[in-house]
């Protein structure tokens, strides 16, 4: 195999062909409008490609393509094995262009190619692969009744499902949602971020290649419009949104009038990391809380941006945690000995630059706070750790999405769960300690979605369900339980006599 270098990387994106269209109805085509927007480069400011920019009208083709299909049952009306037989093509061709679609993913949202490459693309086609596989294996049920009737309990596709993704996470968190929307045998349109769209475009072609019916599968990029367009929508039967908690409130309001569709939400987070002062391996627990919010920039929705640590053991965990922080600098991210890449584009670098201003004036600085590597016209920050006052400070509260720790100090187990539950979010949570019964007793005290004990973002297996409490959202991403989300449950009573 070729020595995969920097060089490498940099040759393979120099010759690197890019499509931004919309995928509509088995075909890419330029927005109704003819309107784009121009889609840059984290690593070096530079432009990728111009993207088409999705209108009204480019949603309604994309809807009405996605009803036609699913109402003539060419997707949803085949058996589950056919169904599950081109859902695997589909994954392995996403394995078989593997390089392309990470450097994609690289290049336009600005994760290390080592993350892309190992992560993110096989990741999603892992997605795909799993519920190709379930979809044949779900049965019903066959309900208690009077002895003169036979009941059923049925599921079947919702219908027309559209799918609202985030930046941070773009092949990935998008196959969470239409990998186990196409098992169930809806139709999909898919609106990625224009802040990372490049990788949802490019699968779509690859998906028709499969076998996925034309129609089934579309592709509405665009500069915010779509996703508002999508939720309004009258022909659409069901929305799953991952973002920000202001966005998700703004699409149920959507949802509410118009057809009230139902619309399920994968929203913020602020993740306490809480160290106990029995903590077995601290130079582990330090490792581990570094990765928890400087992998991917920070850019993570169950970053662990609250580090919650018992007085007794502060001062030594602060260093060791230091030590650890400092392994990740930011640096090219198509160097495959990178670990921490670029914010996504510049409005976000100023927003967490915004927040890293607030704590200065609210909290004590321990490590990083800057801008670096700007003379590569790329956006890249340090890691950066706070000491906060018990009192609590701004960037302790709200979610920051960068490189931005809070470390908090606590005295007792009571304290360490009231200040994790105090969060309006409630995605995950994380407990270090030796003690069977306090690891038991704090997970079931904290109010989250996911509980993590003695290691953090770990077991992300496609098997546990993954969602949040309070306003982290409703609804479950991954496992079994992700089918629910895009089936309609019904009973079907059969009288005998």
């Amino acid at each position: 195999m070729e020595d995969r270098t920097l060089a490498f990387w940099q040759a393979k994106a120099a010759t690197l062909s890019i499509e931004g269209r919309a995928f509509i109805d088995g075909e890419y085509r330029e927005s109704a409008s003819g309107r784009t927007f121009e889609c840059h480069s984290p690593i070096d400011g530079k432009l990728l490609a111009k993207v088409a920019d999705s209108g009204a009208a480019d949603v309604d083709a994309a809807v009405a393509a996605a009803r036609r299909t699913f109402d003539s049952g060419v997707w949803s009306g085949l058996n589950p094995r056919r169904r599950k037989a081109v859902l695997l093509r589909w994954a392995a061709s996403i394995r078989e262009h593997l390089d392309e679609l990470a450097l994609l993913e690289t290049l336009d949202a600005g994760k290390p190619i080592g993350d892309t490459t190992t992560v993110d693309v096989p990741g999603a086609a892992y997605c795909v692969e799993w519920f190709a596989e379930a979809i044949d294996k779900v049965g019903g049920e066959v309900a208690p009744a009077d002895h003169h009737l036979v009941g059923f309990v049925t599921r079947e596709p919702v219908g027309v499902v559209a799918a609202v993704v985030p930046w941070n996470f773009p092949i990935l968190m998008a196959s969470w949602k239409f990998g186990p929307a196409l098992a169930a045998g809806n139709s999909v349109v898919l609106k990625p971020s224009e802040k990372s769209p490049l990788t949802a475009i490019r699968i779509a072609q690859l998906a028709l290649d499969a076998g996925i019916p034309a129609g089934v599968f579309n592709v509405v990029p665009g500069a915010g419009e779509p996703g508002k367009l999508l939720a309004l929508h009258q022909d659409v039967d069901c929305l799953a949104f991952t973002g920000s908690t202001n966005v998700g409130k703004l699409i149920m309001q959507y949802a509410g009038q118009s057809n009230l569709k139902r619309v399920w939400l994968e929203l913020g987070g602020k993740s306490p990391n809480i160290i106990m002062p029995d903590c077995l391996d601290m130079d582990r627990a330090a490792n581990a809380a570094a990765g928890a919010i400087f992998y991917n920039m920070g850019e993570m929705c169950t970053a662990g941006s609250r580090l919650l640590v018992h007085r007794e053991i502060k001062d030594v965990f602060l260093d060791k945690l230091m030590n650890a922080a400092r392994s990740y600098r930011p640096g090219n991210p198509l160097d495959p000995q990178t670990s921490m890449g670029a914010i996504v584009d510049k409005l976000q670098l100023e927003r967490v630059l915004g927040y890293i201003d607030a704590g200065r004036a609210e909290a004590k600085l321990l490590l990083g706070g800057s801008r670096v590597n700007e003379e590569s016209g790329g956006f890249y920050i340090e890691p950066t750790i706070f000491d906060i006052p018990p009192a609590g400070a701004k960037i302790a509260r709200e979610e920051i999405f960068g490189p931005v720790l809070s470390v908090i100090t606590f005295d007792t187990v009571d304290e360490a769960i009231s200040i994790a539950n105090e969060s309006e979010y409630g995605l995950a949570a994380a407990v270090w300690t030796s003690n069977l019964t306090t690891a038991h007793e704090m997970s079931r005290r904290l109010r989250a979605g996911t509980v993590w004990v003695n290691c953090y973002d770990e077991g992300g297996d496609m098997n546990f369900p993954f969602g949040g409490y309070k306003q982290s959202g409703n609804g479950r991403d991954k496992s079994l339980h992700a089918l629910e989300k895009y089936t309609e449950l019904k009973s079907t009573l059969v009288r005998l006599r």
